[in-house]
């Protein structure tokens, strides 16, 4: 796994780099949601509330995007503020960002666009240093595209330390595991992150299933699973209708299916049974353990007061890592209360809940719910049927990169769209292209 030295450009900052899955907490609190595509005005949002609220409830990573919109200059207004200097030092919180992706239809992997997002970001966010730096939905570009940016996102950080980890994002989970294994293959470094959307969820578990073993296999030291309700599909009044309208990418007839489950869950008897309450508690709870090999113990939030936790302290192994977002303080509440609800439950989760104050009765109270969601999972799978594991095509078939020039080769085919022999074939070509580039 990345593990170097460099000299800081912030005395705040820990000089010593080492692997991801040591420190990087397993609660993510992200920011998509900061955006007009799930919400009709990100800036009536209260974000300065919802970021200073999560830091004080014991979250202490945020994910952002350039592409987000407003959402990295939203995460970083509310950082820039007296109470955040005051009570949470920079070296206390995780700060994880993208480049690559510019809009819809726009993408720029070069190395001088790299650059200047990563200067952008810095300068958005107020801050030195970035903690995890992705390539942005890696599977709309070519692979060589994919490689530039990777190498050029390394050097900056050999050379300049203002960033720390560098990975790669995006929806095909075959896409990723195919970079992830060629990235190794041609600079003998993996990736210190692989992020997933919509991948391990109750509609689709792929994410576990395809690509854990190959994701592992390949030395990538940390999975982030995010948007546990696919974009918003798992939803008991559908996907979420932004100032862009409905973008999400999901057939009617999928959509369909998830509302006949919604409706069997809202026929059934056991407390707390909407669908999503149901989606997020299952997809939480199981990526926290089948992800266990690609995690991370890092603070866990758990509600002990005040103190740089570390799971490997309490009894606990790597936990899997979940990105959630939210829009507003009622629902990051609500994330909270189901999260340390999951850990209670854990193998020593009963010394967590004495220790937070929560108690023992919570421990119970947790155990029986997990088996309530089983319950109630099992039942929505099988009336997904044949859709469950379904995954949209990413990009669509015609997809052009209007930022792109007319020789840059085109994407990577995607699992929906392609045989995994024409994938194969594709990054045959790569590896012989670039034979000529240097070894990191």
């Amino acid at each position: 796994m990345s593990s170097f030295r460099h000299q800081s450009p912030d005395d705040s900052m820990p000089q010593t780099s080492p692997p991801l899955s040591t420190i990087l907490p397993p609660l993510i609190c992200g920011t998509a949601t900061f955006n007009n595509q799930y919400n009709p005005d990100p800036y009536a949002l209260p974000t300065t509330a919802i970021v200073h609220e999560a830091l004080s409830l014991g979250v202490r990573a945020f994910d952002t995007s350039p592409y987000y919109g407003p959402a990295e200059d939203l995460l970083g207004a509310a950082l820039n503020t007296s109470f955040v200097r005051d009570n949470f030092p920079r070296r206390d919180y995780f700060l994880l960002t993208k480049v690559g992706r510019i809009s819809g239809d726009e993408f720029d992997y070069s190395a001088s666009w790299v650059r200047h997002s990563v200067q952008r970001s810095l300068e958005r966010l107020h801050t030195k240093y970035l903690d995890v730096v992705y390539c942005h939905d890696v599977e709309f570009v070519s692979p060589e595209e994919v490689l530039t940016a990777v190498m050029e996102l390394r050097k900056i950080r050999d050379e300049s330390g203002l960033l720390r980890y560098v990975g790669i994002s995006g929806y095909p989970v075959t896409t990723l595991c195919e970079l992830a294994e060629m990235i190794l293959q041609k600079t003998g470094e993996p990736l210190d992150a692989v992020m997933s959307y919509a991948n391990f969820t109750l509609q689709n578990t792929r994410l576990a299933s395809v690509a854990l073993s190959r994701l592992e296999a390949a030395g990538v030291s940390v999975v982030p699973n995010a948007s546990v309700l696919g974009m918003g599909l798992l939803r008991r009044k559908g996907v979420p209708i932004g100032a862009r309208g409905d973008f999400h990418p999901s057939p009617k007839e999928l959509r369909a299916a998830i509302q006949a489950a919604s409706d069997w869950c809202d026929r059934q008897t056991i407390k707390d049974r909407r669908i999503e309450k149901v989606a997020i508690r299952w997809a939480l709870e199981n990526w926290m353990r089948e992800g266990a090999s690609v995690g991370s113990s890092g603070d866990p939030a758990s509600g002990i007061p005040w103190q740089r936790e570390n799971i490997e302290k309490y009894g606990g192994a790597r936990l899997g890592v979940s990105v959630m977002g939210v829009s507003n303080t009622e629902e990051l509440h609500e994330t909270m209360r189901v999260w340390r609800s999951i850990l209670d439950g854990l193998e020593g989760g009963e010394k967590t809940a004495i220790d937070s104050g929560r108690g023992t009765d919570d421990r119970t109270w947790s155990l029986q719910r997990q088996e309530d969601v089983n319950v109630l999972a099992t039942g929505i799978r099988k009336v997904l049927g044949k859709w469950v594991d379904y995954t949209w095509a990413s990009p669509d078939p015609g997809f052009v990169n209007k930022r792109s020039a007319p020789d840059v080769p085109a994407p990577l085919p995607t699992p929906a769209a392609s045989p995994d022999g024409l994938l194969k074939q594709t990054l045959t070509r790569v590896g012989s292209d670039l034979k000529s580039v240097p070894q990191i």
